[in-house]
């Protein structure tokens, strides 16, 4: 049964940006930043400015329809979550049949944008979809969803590096390496915030899945991240200003392990080691591209 919105003081439009979480950029910046470290190390630092246009809606267009899908699938969950309580779905702000169409509508632009790709990118596109889709299950049956959120994460990499080259190579399954293991680091961090609220709910996470180990996983998580990368340079032969930007970024995530190591953190913590990430990502794609050159 369709629910109805309750009385909303916002303008429709508002309601609609916080569904797609565009009030919130980290989130759609920090799936943004693989995709484009794609498209500038495939393209040795210069790649066509349309594909890395049809790269940025695409990746906005596609993180848009995945926020839809997850709130269709935990609309009867949130509200009983500190952290997304709030959100259109979940407090009634929007109807579920306002939530599908968002949805669709969001789909239609991703794939659209795909059709400019070449085959292989498009069906790899077309394999994203069940991910995106599924993921939000996972929680519910799988032990470790933010894995799940990774592959999804990871194709970022694949549709972006192949639509420059038309094919994959080494240096593309190990940027889609890093890629998993340093979402696997930053959302099991996020996850981090939600464990009492989760436990409760009964849904899993990687978070709960560790346990007391939970920051020594975020850090192998980060080590792997800081490895894959480390051999993506010398194997693409980039030069030392890539090397700066991964001595900063490791920097980064050790400074990140250690304090979460620490006892008792207030909950925001987690939520700005997040958007810390952010700023990370963007560090190594600078580093990439000057290190292309």
């Amino acid at each position: 049964m369709l629910n109805t919105p309750l009385n909303n003081p916002e303008p429709l439009w508002l309601t609609i940006v916080k569904l797609l979480r565009w009030h919130k950029p980290e989130g759609r910046l920090i799936l943004m930043i693989p995709a484009l470290w794609a498209i500038f190390l495939a393209a040795n630092g210069k790649p066509p400015l349309p594909l890395i246009g049809v790269v940025i809606l695409g990746t906005l267009a596609t993180s848009a329809a995945g926020c839809v899908v997850n709130d269709l699938w935990d609309r009867n969950i949130d509200p009983e979550v500190e952290r997304t309580k709030t959100r259109p779905l979940a407090s009634r702000a929007l109807s579920i049949k306002v939530g599908i169409v968002v949805a669709i509508v969001a789909l239609t632009c991703a794939w659209g944008l795909s059709l400019y790709l070449n085959p292989l990118s498009f069906w790899l596109c077309v394999a994203a979809v069940p991910v995106i889709i599924l993921y939000p299950g996972a929680k519910r049956i799988f032990p470790i969803p933010q894995l799940v959120l990774s592959i999804a994460w990871g194709f970022a990499v694949l549709i972006s590096w192949s639509a420059v080259t038309q094919n994959i190579s080494l240096s593309t399954w190990l940027l889609w390496g890093a890629t998993l293991a340093w979402t696997l680091g930053f959302d099991t961090v996020y996850a981090m915030s939600d464990r009492e609220d989760d436990r409760r709910v009964g849904v899993n996470s990687s978070a709960l899945f560790f346990g007391k180990y939970v920051s020594e996983a975020v850090g192998i998580f980060f080590i792997i991240t800081v490895g894959l990368l480390a051999d993506l340079g010398f194997v693409t032969h980039l030069n030392p200003v890539f090397w700066v930007s991964l001595t900063l970024a490791t920097i980064g995530w050790v400074w990140q392990y250690f304090r979460l190591k620490q006892p008792d953190l207030p909950n925001p913590v987690y939520g700005q080691m997040f958007r810390q990430n952010v700023w990370i990502g963007f560090i190594l794609l600078a580093g990439m591209i000057a290190g292309s050159f």
